[in-house]
């Protein structure tokens, strides 16, 4: 009977221990949702968007976590729709000790979310997308574009064709045409080449395109009829690669053609090969890059395991890259604030806010996590949500994009102003007040 009684407490003993160690474990994963399209007509941009989010994730954990705490991984198919997006946030946002970073992937998504965030205490990481003025941080608490926002592209195209025709002086006179997907996420681009136009004298013809943006031929008759100097091309998804097919058949050349960062992947450009030869497009700090540190990393580390979310061959191409680098910051948010709150520790919402708003990304620190030649570095405040204006132009080649300038600038001047004013005006909108100096501290 003692020896029963022994093997009771041992047992209840293990039994307590295990629970301790599973409650212990628990304690040390960040839960980290991930709000992904799959599916619907934007899978393709899609897919390689998720899987470079997931497989740095992974790399991260691989590596033995942030300081040793692990990341939960939950994916979430919203389908690129605002509505679902919202439900897939709704649903995630109070898991496993709660959301504390959500990458919406989806301007739409952003503009719905934005208010919830700020009430959630969860923060939006938007890289390169979402609202252009949240980039000013006394506004806008919750928000970080990172690495640049709409009016930076905008405002490196128009450079781009400056430079094209021989200086931004040369465009008096000239006619750009710029096709546009009819959503918030296109309409974002009218402020900075409206801004542009009036400073330079050219002529913007705007030309919306209805959703997803598989028929066009109106739009590229009127392009047609035009004869614009340049077109930028201003889409996602099936869109881009229909313009450019189009533009083929119009016989418009495709090398004054400019696209946004989000019609210059291999998704927009694949189906038509040869016939994109030319075509430009602006990059926000990344394009393709396999010989990236990273990218070799996440090969030998999940690849090879059998370990990898998606296709082999899409690691390393601009879209997958992208969702890397995005995954790559709320990392380093939560890192940055372990450095303030506790080194090893689960960071809560307020927390996570203060490590993005806090984010200094040296080159020696860019280096370090494998991103060497596909980012500059970047360094955010509580003033600043974006913390970087640099860019570059990629050209496709016919099989794949190459870098075909140096770095470039966003200009400060031109877009700091209109950034202030579009929070401005967001804020007597909803009825609230600027930060203050003491809550930049919290």
């Amino acid at each position: 009977m003692k020896r029963l009684n022994l093997v009771a407490a041992a047992a209840l003993t293990a039994l307590v221990a295990g629970a301790a160690g599973n409650a212990f474990a628990q304690a040390k994963e960040q839960y980290m949702p991930v709000l992904s399209y799959r599916t619907g007509p934007y899978a393709p941009n899609g897919n390689p968007i998720g899987n470079g989010i997931v497989d740095y994730l992974k790399l991260v954990n691989a590596r033995g976590g942030v300081n040793g705490v692990k990341l939960l991984i939950e994916e979430c198919e919203t389908g690129y729709d605002t509505a679902r997006s919202v439900e897939c946030y709704e649903r995630l946002k109070s898991k496993n000790g709660g959301a504390t970073v959500i990458q919406p992937w989806s301007t739409g998504a952003t503009f719905a979310l934005t208010e919830k965030a700020a009430t959630d205490k969860i923060s939006l990481v938007t890289l390169g997308y979402g609202r252009s003025e949240s980039a000013d941080g006394m506004a806008f608490k919750w928000n970080f574009p990172l690495a640049g926002n709409y009016w930076v592209a905008g405002d490196v195209l128009v450079q781009a064709i400056g430079k094209k025709e021989g200086g931004l002086d040369k465009l008096k006179g000239k006619k750009i045409a710029l096709v546009y997907h009819d959503s918030p996420f296109g309409k974002e681009s009218l402020p900075i080449l409206h801004e542009r136009a009036k400073m330079h004298g050219f002529t913007l013809q705007e030309l919306p395109v209805t959703a997803p943006g598989v028929e066009q031929k109106a739009t590229w008759l009127q392009v047609r009829q035009q004869r614009p100097d340049y077109v930028i091309l201003w889409g996602f998804g099936v869109m881009n690669s229909t313009a450019l097919k189009e533009a083929q058949a119009t016989g418009y050349p495709r090398e004054k053609m400019y696209g946004v960062w989000w019609s210059g992947a291999e998704p927009d450009v694949r189906d038509v090969g040869d016939g994109a030869k030319g075509y430009n497009a602006v990059a926000l700090q990344n394009s393709a890059d396999p010989n990236a540190k990273v990218v070799k990393e996440v090969l030998e580390t999940l690849y090879a395991k059998g370990q990898g979310t998606g296709p082999k061959d899409e690691v390393g191409q601009v879209l997958w890259l992208r969702g890397a680098m995005s995954a790559m910051f709320t990392v380093e948010g939560i890192r940055a604030a372990q450095e303030r709150y506790g080194k090893g520790k689960v960071m809560n919402g307020d927390q996570v806010r203060w490590g993005l708003e806090n984010l200094n990304l040296t080159q020696a620190k860019i280096d370090a996590l494998g991103f060497a030649n596909v980012l500059r570095p970047i360094s955010t405040s509580c003033q600043d949500h974006m913390g970087s204006y640099w860019a570059r132009m990629e050209t496709w080649d016919g099989k794949a994009w190459k870098i075909s300038s140096d770095w470039m600038q966003g200009d400060e001047q031109i877009i700091k102003p209109m950034v202030k004013s579009a929070a401005g005006k967001y804020l007597q909108e909803k009825k609230l007040s600027p930060r203050t100096a003491a809550d930049c501290q919290s």
